[in-house]
């Protein structure tokens, strides 16, 4: 059975009472449970909507999205914040740090929400900012960051916590050569040792040379 299943998705955005954008037409995927997929496109090709409706995050206007086995589009509100906290981490091209919490907080923030011991928290918080290299942000909060360092707290909060699926929207975008490297080979090594599943937004050739299968997006459609 495929680990996720995406049928006959489209997505179309309403601007006022007549004007509508066709961000995704009649996609459909099937992904197994260890894939490491990049969906790579133009700007405007509906790679982040992809995104953002596999996560749970936006509804499609038509077609279904299965997760394990769960039709993510008819699950409640509630169950579908569950499983989002649960099974899927996200890494947004904004960040999306909480403003008013160190680096530290920001990466076990996941974690305790998930009632994990406050021990193996900071155990893990350790690992993960020794692994990226940023054991000297912990005690900043974003606004005290660089761009690239941000990205890299993000990153390691998407991840921290081994969720089954992560989807990452240009991960690599605000890093450079170096950081860039250590953190496709950190998301790599989770790929291959855990069976982490990633999928990708990127315009990054070093990424998709990495890449299992490469899925081309343009104009909201599957173009190869």
């Amino acid at each position: 059975m495929s680990f996720l299943k995406i049928n006959n998705v489209s997505k179309t955005y309403k601007q006022g009472k007549s004007i509508e954008t066709q961000a995704l037409s009649n996609v459909s995927l099937e992904i197994t449970e260890g894939d490491f997929i990049v969906i790579s496109g133009p700007s405007g090709s509906g790679k982040t909507t992809l995104l953002n409706i596999i996560g749970g995050l936006d509804v499609p206007s038509s077609g279904t999205v299965e997760l394990n086995g769960e039709l993510m589009s008819s699950l409640p509100e509630k169950k579908l914040s569950q499983v989002r906290l649960n099974n899927i981490g996200f890494i947004f091209q904004a960040y999306n740090l909480v403003p008013v919490l160190t680096a530290a907080e920001n990466i076990e923030y996941i974690m305790m929400l998930q009632k994990v011991d406050p021990k193996i928290r900071r155990e893990r918080v350790k690992e993960i900012t020794r692994h990226l290299g940023i054991e000297e942000l912990l005690n900043k909060k974003p606004l005290e960051m660089s761009g690239g360092q941000q990205q890299r707290v993000a990153v390691a909060r998407a991840i921290v916590s081994k969720p089954k699926l992560i989807l990452a929207d240009e991960p690599t975008a605000n890093l450079d050569s170096e950081n860039s490297d250590i953190l496709i080979d950190l998301m790599k090594r989770l790929n291959e040792e855990e069976k982490v599943t990633f999928i990708f937004s990127t315009h990054d050739p070093v990424l998709m040379k990495k890449a299992k299968r490469n899925i081309v997006l343009k104009d909201g459609k599957i173009a190869e």
